[in-house]
């Protein structure tokens, strides 16, 4: 049996019919950019995520951007970050003239550590001029915003939360991820757990001067047309993708609740294997599962080689931390100097959850994983 990691068809079969209606209305309506669809679209996820206010924008990438752009970063300032992430993450830092730094993560999170945050903050010169904190909900898992809003609330460090993997996920205390901070992010691309036919995002904000700065500085720094009060840029997000996003937004939940499905399965039936799994936190905190990572060790090559003969897709994220990619070279990190990012790069494996996932299709992954992995050794030895 085959097992793909990802089947976009086969995710969008069961409203296949709906969404071609969407989007033919659009082409009919003649309104492609700014219509009424971005705005439905917009209030609707302001609902169901519990924000005052959401923009949408041309993409997670740009949503980062324009978070920073809405701050007022810019040279002279310092963003800490995740080195554990997709390159938007820190990438969008150095385009507003500001400086990365990297903080390590928790090894069993994979979220950035408050601990090792506090640390530099207490021992870092470039602290005195952190003007934002960057973290990630790294594969669905919110991140420890409790700890991390306690050492930058009295600093008067803004938060912006890298919510691109994590649409639908909650904090302990109930509330959906990307409320918590000054702006949240968020992304549509077509693989993440709400994603369009393209290229999408979207900032959300309680704050009402933020939010009509991320308004003015996606449609090229304006409020009034051909009237530009600022330097922005397009960052729109069209009406093509906002329909197909409104469609998909009614499936999202029961989309959550196959994934948690799918991961409750998989950590029953590894809980005796050799492997580390990925927490399960306790309701109302909810783990989106945008994907599923092992904990491999040393052996994670060799465990994909052997599962793509099984049939099984698997894919690595991520192979090199940021703080070791050429692009951020001048930052001055070198090897050993975030291990915890950099032993996560080499021995973690994502294996198949998408919603689509039948049961035959998990129990052949089940299956394969268990008859390539040793069973976990006794304590204290056996």
């Amino acid at each position: 049996m085959k097992v793909p990691f990802i089947d976009l068809p086969r995710e969008h079969a069961a409203y296949e019919a709906t969404l071609k209606r969407a989007l033919a209305d659009v082409i009919d309506s003649g309104r492609y950019i700014m219509g009424p669809r971005l705005h439905r679209l917009e209030h609707l996820l302001a609902s169901y995520i519990g924000a005052r206010h959401v923009i949408g924008v041309s993409s997670g990438t740009d949503a980062l951007l324009l978070a920073l752009y809405a701050l007022d970063i810019g040279p002279g300032d310092v963003v800490v970050t995740t080195p554990y992430s997709f390159f938007s993450t820190a990438g969008v830092i150095p385009r507003v003239g500001a400086e990365v730094a990297f903080v390590d993560i928790d090894p069993n999170t994979y979220n950035m550590c408050p601990d090792a945050l506090d640390a530099w903050l207490a021992t870092d010169p470039r602290a005195a001029r952190a003007k934002a904190i960057l973290p990630v909900h790294l594969f669905g898992l919110p991140a420890d915003l409790d700890g991390i809003a306690a050492l930058a609330r009295h600093r008067g460090i803004a938060i912006i939360e890298d919510a691109a993997q994590a649409i639908g996920g909650r904090t302990p205390d109930g509330r959906h991820v990307g409320v918590r901070g000054k702006l949240g992010c968020f992304s549509f691309f077509p693989t993440k757990n709400l994603g369009g036919f393209g290229d999408g995002g979207a900032v959300v904000t309680d704050d009402d001067i933020l939010a009509a700065r991320v308004k003015s500085l996606r449609s090229y720094g304006s409020t009034e047309r051909l009237m530009h009060e600022r330097i922005g840029g397009n960052h729109r997000l069209d009406e093509l993708q906002a329909a197909a996003l409104e469609v998909q937004l009614a499936y999202l939940d029961d989309k959550l609740h196959r994934r948690a499905v799918h991961a409750e399965a998989y950590c029953d039936a590894f809980a005796n294997l050799a492997l580390g799994l990925p927490p399960m936190p306790s309701p109302p905190a909810r783990h989106a599962f945008h994907q599923f990572v092992l904990r491999v060790g040393p052996a994670r090559d060799r465990l994909r080689a052997q599962l793509a003969e099984d049939g099984v897709e698997t894919n690595v994220y991520y192979p090199l931390p940021l703080h070791l990619q050429t692009a951020f070279a001048s930052c001055g990190y070198g090897v050993g100097s975030l291990p915890n990012a950099e032993c996560a790069a080499r021995e973690t494996l994502a294996i198949p959850i998408r919603p689509s996932l039948s049961l035959d299709e998990r129990q052949h992954v089940v299956t394969a994983v268990r008859r390539r992995c040793a069973p976990r050794a006794a304590v204290g030895g056996a």
